[in-house]
């Protein structure tokens, strides 16, 4: 609800926002440069946060999306720790089936 604030304010507009909505389809949280996201099917991003597992996309408004979160968020960043900010990447390494999971193949 954070985001859904702070894009309000920023846009100077309401976004449509119901309660309880929480669409079936999960949604893979990522870490980019040290902040926790997950991608929209919009393809948008946005920021997101282990203590509240859930998304609204104030792109494309489609309802509440679950979060899937690392069964440790804090190991997580405190592997990413010491590294700069733009090298604190992270993704679902043990689930092939994140569609925002960057491979090596051509």
């Amino acid at each position: 609800m954070r985001a859904v604030c702070w894009y309000e304010m920023r846009a100077q507009r309401r976004l449509p926002v119901t309660d309880g909505i929480v669409l079936g389809q999960q949604l893979y949280a990522q870490i980019n440069h040290g902040r926790w996201t997950a991608s929209c099917t919009c393809l948008s991003a946005q920021i997101v946060t282990p203590a509240d597992p859930r998304m609204w996309c104030v792109e494309c408004g489609t309802g509440w999306w679950q979060i899937r979160f690392p069964a440790d968020a804090e190991a997580v960043e405190q592997q990413l720790a010491d590294l700069p900010v733009v090298e604190r990447n992270w993704w679902h390494s043990e689930d092939p089936e994140d569609p925002a999971r960057p491979t090596l193949e051509v």
